[in-house]
């Protein structure tokens, strides 16, 4: 389940807006809202996200279940 808000902090840092992420990766504004709503991306589009956005520690935000606490 993707950390929606760790995700949009990461969005923010690269100085993006949700619209332009989505844009870059390839798909409607719209779809990426409803994914990170739902908390779902596919691995082909976290590996977009993490590239357009420069994010170096992508697995709080994308496997958090996989960080230990």
């Amino acid at each position: 389940m993707v950390q929606k808000n760790l995700l949009y902090g990461e969005i923010e840092k690269a100085e993006l807006s949700r619209a332009e992420v989505a844009r870059r990766i390839g798909m409607t504004p719209k779809t990426f809202y409803a994914k990170a709503k739902k908390g779902v991306f596919g691995s082909d589009e976290i590996v977009k996200i993490v590239e357009v956005c420069g994010i170096t520690d992508p697995l709080p935000i994308f496997f958090p279940e996989f960080v230990s606490r």
